[in-house]
């Protein structure tokens, strides 16, 4: 065999080759579009496991998600010192808060902005939503400085808009 004699060419190898090839393709599409879809699911559970705290009335239980630290107890100061302390905590999720006690609530919307995850929940069937942050790196809980506010566009499609409060 020289350097100019070529194989045959084989028209079963090149189609099955092509064939992996747009497979792996629609694959990996899919896979990305799984991953883009499902972003935000750690925060929505983590809101979800705070909320059931909360109608569970558990709000200790629920002051360790919010604050991402099941042992915090140990050291309640330093949440005094940050601010929100566990009383306070306490008189805004409990009968006395803006929301009364709370018996249902429902993950509307996430969005990822910045280093947060956006949330929009609605409590006790509420049409005003609340809206909640979940630190991606921290997974700690505030009240963020922005709102979700849900639009219609002019075709009768629903967005939600970020906007300061």
């Amino acid at each position: 065999m020289t350097l100019l004699d070529a194989p045959a060419f084989d028209r079963t190898h090149a189609k099955n080759r092509r064939n992996l090839i747009i497979g792996a393709l629609i694959f990996c599409g899919v896979v990305g579009m799984a991953v883009f879809l499902c972003r935000n699911l750690p925060a929505e559970h983590r809101v979800n496991q705070f909320f059931t705290a909360v109608e569970a009335q558990d709000f200790s239980k629920a002051f360790a998600i919010w604050n991402n630290d099941p042992d915090w107890q140990e050291h309640a100061q330093r949440y005094a010192k940050d601010g929100y302390p566990y009383g306070r905590f306490v008189v805004d999720w409990g009968k006395a808060g803006d929301y009364g006690r709370i018996t249902s609530h429902k993950v509307l919307h996430s969005v990822s902005y910045g280093n947060n995850t956006l949330l929009a929940v609605q409590i006790n069937g509420r049409k005003a939503a609340l809206a909640l942050a979940v630190t991606k790196n921290t997974h700690t809980m505030s009240f963020p400085p922005f709102d979700l506010t849900q639009m219609k566009d002019d075709f009768g499609w629903t967005y939600w808009q970020v906007s300061y409060r």
